[in-house]
C-alpha cells in the first residue's frame, strides 16, 4: 500500500502517466480499494511465458475477485450503496475479461506496479535533486528531463503547425469562394450582350468595377497564401529537425545503451529493464511523426486543390520523403529482441525468445497481426544482411517452431511475439580459420517480419539479429562456448561488423568481466577482491608479482584466455576459472558469501600464512592442478619429527565429492582442524551447515555413516562390541617433502566402478546403500597393508 500512497502524490505529467495506466482493463478504483492486497501478492513469481503457470495466475485472479466481492459487501449506508454496486460490477467484469487468460491479468498488474514504481522513483530523484541546494541531478534524471522537455517542445511545435494549417485551409477555402465569385462576374459580363445598350453600359460598368476589386483581392490573397504555405513548410522543416534530434537521442543513445546492458546481462551484469520507458518515448515519437506526416499530406492536398506558382510542390515532396525516412527509421529500429535466445545453444534442445515492436500499438499494427520468422545465420551471412548485400534470408541451420504471430496485450500496450518452443534441429558450420575451434564459431538468430501501417500506405520489412550464439552438440563443449560468449559480450563495440571483437584487451577490462560473472553466479555482492585478481593475474601471465599496478597496463589475448594451456597444465586459464565458478555455484556458495573461503591462494602463500598461526589453523584454497577442485590446507606438527611444524594439503575435493558429503560435514569430521584462518573457531563458521545426526534405526536396520578421516591425524577408537566404526578415507599431503606416503583410496577392482573410475550407480541405488556395500570389505586391512 506504501507504493499507492506515494503514487497518489504524483503531480503534473507523472500523474497523467500514472492515470493512463488504468482503464476498463483494470479500473483505478480496484487499485485504490485493494491497494494493500495487490502490493502483498507475489506477481513477479509468475512466469508469463510459461503456460504451466496459468494455474497460479488463475488462483490470483480468483483471489482478486473474492477480495473485491468482500470489499463490496463491507460497504454500507447511503454513501456506500453506489460503491457497493460499482465494486461488484468490477469483480464480474474482471472475472469475465481474464477468466480464459489469467496470465494477461498478471501481465497487466505487473506492468502497472513496475510503472508506478518507476514514476515514483523518478519523482523522488527530482525532489531530492531540487532539495539539495540546486545541486546537479544525476545523469539519468538529466537525460530523462532533457527528453521530456524536447517532447514538450515538439508537442507545441506540432500544435502550432496544426493551427497554421487550419488557418491556411480556411484562407484557401475563402479564396476559392472569391475565385468562384470572379468567374460568376465574368459570366455575367459575357451575358450583357443581349441587353439594351443603355442598361448594358450601366451594368457593365458596375460589374467591371466589381471584377477589378475581386481580382485585385485575389492577386493579393494569392501572394498571401503562397507566403502562408512557405512559412508552414519552413515550420515543418524545423519540426522535422527537432524530431530527428529527439529520435537520434532515443534510438542511437538510449536504445543502444539498453541493448548494451542487455548484452552485459549475458555475463551477469544488471539489466534493470527500462524497456517500458523506451516504449513510451518511441510511442510519443511515432505519434508526433504521424501527426506531422498527416499535416504534410494535407498541405499537399491543399496545393493540388489550388495550384499556385512557386516551389511548393518540390518543398512538400522533400518534406514527405524526409518524414517517411524518419518514421521508417523509427519502426525498423524499434523491432527489438526483448528476451534473447540462449547464447550457448545446444542442438535438439528447446529454447525461447521474445521479440517486440515498441511502436506497434501506437501504429495499430495489431489490427492485422504480423507473423515473425526466426532463422539461424552465420557470421558471414549476418555481415551480408547488414550491408544489404543479401535480399533474402539464407539459413545455416534448421529451427523447429520458428514462426510466431505477434500478439497485442492491451493491458500493457505491448505488441510482441513469444517463441516458446524453438529447437535447433541441425547446424551447418563454415570452414574454420587457423586454430579456431567449433566453440569459437559464432552464429546469430535472425528475426524478420513484414507489416503495413496507414491502410497499406507504408509497408515495412523489419529484421533484427540476436546477440551472437555458439552452437554446441554436447555438454562437454559448454565451458569453451561460454568463454567465447563472455569475451564477445564484454568487449564488443556498438555498431561493429558482426561479430568482430578485439584479440587483446587490457587486464583490468578482463578483471571487470570476470568479477561481473563471478558475482552473478554467486548471487552475491562479494565479488573478486584486489588480492583475488592479483592471484588470477599471476596465473594468467605466469608471473610472481604481488603488485596490482604491475598488471594495470598489461594486455591479455584471447589465446592466453582460452586457447593456450597454462604452463605445465592441460587446461586453459578460463577452464580453470570456470571450474572454480561451477564448484562454488553448485556446492559452496553460502561459504563464499560467509567469507569462509579464501580460494584464490597458491600453495606457497597458504604455507606462509599458516605457519604464523597456531596448530590446527586451516584455510580453503582452490586447487592449482585440478579443474574445479578445492583443498584444505592446515598447519600441524610433523608426526615423525616432534617439534617440526608442517603445512598439509588435503587431496582436492571436486563436485563429485560434495555430492556425497558436504564441505561443512567433512570439516566437522576432521577433529585436528580447529580454527579457520586467521582465528575463527570452525564451529562458529560451519556449525549452521552441519547435517543433523542420523535418526534411529527403522525397521530394525541401522544406517551406515559416512565419515571423513585422515589416518595420519586420527586417534584410533576402541572397537565397540558391535563392530568397527565405518568411515571413508582421504589422505593429506604435506606441502614440503615428506618420506611417508599414504594411499588415497583402497584399490577397487570390482564392477562397482565404471570404465572411467566413477561410481556406476543405477537409478534405484542411493549413495547410502552404495557406501554400505563398500563398507562390507575389510577396508582396515587394506589400509594397513598400504601403510606398511
Amino acid at each position: 500500500m506504501a507504493m499507492w500512497i506515494q503514487a497518489q502524490q504524483l503531480q503534473g505529467e507523472a500523474l497523467h502517466q500514472m492515470q493512463a495506466l488504468y482503464g476498463q482493463h483494470f479500473p483505478i478504483e480496484v487499485r485504490h480499494y485493494l491497494a494493500q492486497w495487490i502490493e502483498s501478492q507475489l506477481w513477479d513469481s509468475v512466469e508469463l511465458d510459461n503456460p504451466a503457470e496459468e494455474t497460479k495466475a488463475k488462483r490470483l485472479l480468483d483471489n482478486l475477485v473474492s477480495e473485491l466481492q468482500k470489499k463490496a459487501q463491507l460497504q454500507g449506508g447511503e454513501d456506500g450503496f453506489l460503491l457497493k454496486i460499482k465494486l461488484g460490477h468490477y469483480a464480474s467484469q474482471l472475472k469475465s475479461t481474464y477468466d480464459r487468460c489469467p496470465l494477461e491479468l498478471v501481465r497487466c498488474i505487473k506492468h502497472i506496479l513496475h510503472s508506478e514504481q518507476r514514476l515514483v522513483q523518478e519523482a523522488t530523484n527530482v525532489s531530492a535533486s531540487c532539495g539539495s541546494g540546486g545541486q546537479a541531478m544525476d545523469s539519468l534524471s538529466q537525460r530523462h528531463q532533457q527528453i521530456n522537455q524536447a517532447f514538450e517542445e515538439l508537442r507545441l511545435a506540432t500544435q502550432d503547425t496544426e493551427n497554421e494549417l487550419r488557418k491556411l485551409q480556411h484562407s484557401q477555402e475563402y479564396f476559392i469562394i472569391q475565385y468562384q465569385e470572379n468567374l460568376r462576374i465574368q459570366a455575367q459580363l459575357s451575358s450583357l450582350s443581349s441587353l439594351p445598350p443603355a442598361e448594358r453600359t450601366q451594368r457593365e460598368t458596375t460589374l467591371q468595377s466589381k471584377r477589378a476589386t475581386v481580382e485585385a483581392w485575389l492577386t493579393r490573397e494569392a501572394s498571401t497564401l503562397q507566403k502562408y504555405r512557405l512559412d508552414l513548410s519552413e515550420q515543418h522543416q524545423k519540426t522535422l529537425a527537432l524530431l530527428r534530434k529527439q529520435q537520434t537521442l532515443i534510438l542511437d543513445e538510449e536504445l543502444i545503451q539498453w541493448k548494451r546492458r542487455q548484452q552485459l546481462a549475458g555475463n551477469g551484469g544488471p539489466h534493470e529493464g527500462g524497456l517500458d520507458v523506451l516504449q513510451s518515448w518511441c510511442e510519443k515519437l511515432a505519434d508526433l511523426i504521424w501527426q506531422n506526416r498527416q499535416q504534410i499530406r494535407r498541405c499537399e492536398h491543399l496545393t493540388q486543390q489550388l495550384p499556385l506558382p512557386g516551389p511548393m510542390e518540390e518543398l512538400l515532396s522533400k518534406l514527405n520523403a524526409d518524414i517517411t525516412d524518419i518514421i521508417s527509421a523509427l519502426v525498423t529500429s524499434t523491432f527489438i529482441i526483448e528476451k534473447q535466445p540462449p547464447q550457448v545453444l545446444k542442438t535438439q534442445t528447446k529454447f525461447a525468445a521474445t521479440v517486440r515492436l515498441l511502436v506497434g500499438g501506437k501504429l495499430n499494427v495489431h489490427m492485422n497481426p504480423p507473423q515473425v520468422k526466426a532463422v539461424i545465420v552465420s557470421e558471414q551471412q549476418a555481415k551480408a544482411l547488414l550491408k544489404n548485400e543479401s535480399t533474402h534470408s539464407e539459413s545455416s541451420g534448421e529451427i523447429l517452431n520458428n514462426n510466431c504471430v505477434m500478439e497485442y496485450h492491451q493491458a500493457t500496450g505491448t505488441l510482441s511475439a513469444h517463441f516458446r518452443n524453438m529447437s535447433l534441429k541441425r547446424i551447418k558450420r563454415s570452414d574454420r580459420r587457423g586454430a579456431e575451434s567449433v566453440t569459437e564459431e559464432k552464429f546469430t538468430v535472425l528475426f524478420e517480419s513484414q507489416f503495413s501501417v496507414g491502410g497499406n500506405e507504408l509497408v515495412f520489412h523489419v529484421k533484427t539479429l540476436s546477440l551472437p550464439v555458439v552452437v554446441i552438440v554436447h555438454g562437454s563443449q559448454d565451458n569453451n562456448a561460454t568463454a567465447t560468449v563472455l569475451w564477445d559480450n564484454a568487449f564488443a563495440e556498438p555498431g561493429r561488423v558482426p561479430f568482430i571483437v578485439p584479440d587483446k584487451v587490457l587486464w583490468p577490462q578482463l578483471c571487470e568481466a570476470l568479477d561481473m560473472k563471478y558475482k552473478a553466479e554467486m548471487h552475491s555482492s562479494r565479488g573478486l577482491s584486489d588480492d583475488n585478481l592479483v592471484f588470477l593475474a599471476q596465473k594468467g601471465f605466469t608471473s610472481s608479482s604481488n603488485n596490482p599496478e604491475d598488471y594495470r597496463n598489461m594486455t591479455i589475448s584471447w589465446a592466453q584466455f582460452n586457447r593456450e594451456s597454462l604452463p605445465g597444465r592441460n587446461f586453459t586459464f578460463w577452464q580453470w576459472f570456470d571450474g572454480v565458478v561451477e564448484l562454488m555455484k553448485k556446492h559452496l556458495k553460502p561459504h563464499w558469501n560467509d567469507g569462509a573461503i579464501l580460494g584464490f591462494v597458491n600453495k606457497q602463500q597458504a604455507q606462509d600464512m599458516l605457519l604464523s598461526k597456531p596448530n590446527g589453523t586451516f584455510l580453503l584454497r582452490f586447487s592449482d592442478s585440478e579443474i574445479g577442485g578445492i583443498t584444505i590446507a592446515w598447519v600441524a606438527e610433523n608426526p615423525n619429527k616432534p617439534g617440526e611444524r608442517l603445512v598439509w594439503n588435503l587431496l582436492p575435493y571436486t563436485t563429485k565429492d560434495f555430492s556425497i558429503r558436504s564441505l561443512a560435514d567433512r570439516i566437522s569430521d576432521l577433529n585436528h582442524l580447529l580454527f579457520l584462518y586467521p582465528d575463527r573457531p570452525k564451529d562458529e563458521v560451519f556449525a549452521k551447515y552441519y547435517t543433523p545426526p542420523l535418526s534411529k534405526a527403522v525397521d530394525g536396520y541401522v544406517k551406515p555413516q559416512i565419515k571423513q578421516v585422515v589416518p595420519e591425524f586420527t586417534t584410533p577408537n576402541p572397537e565397540p562390541s558391535g563392530g568397527a566404526t565405518t568411515f571413508m578415507d582421504q589422505t593429506a599431503s604435506p606441502s614440503v617433502s615428506h618420506p611417508n606416503s599414504f594411499g588415497v583410496y583402497p584399490s577397487m577392482t570390482d564392477t562397482m566402478l565404471d570404465a572411467d573410475g566413477d561410481f556406476d550407480l543405477d537409478d534405484t541405488m542411493d549413495v547410502a546403500r552404495h557406501v554400505e556395500e563398500l563398507l562390507r570389505r575389510p577396508m582396515a586391512n587394506q589400509w594397513s597393508s598400504q601403510q606398511s
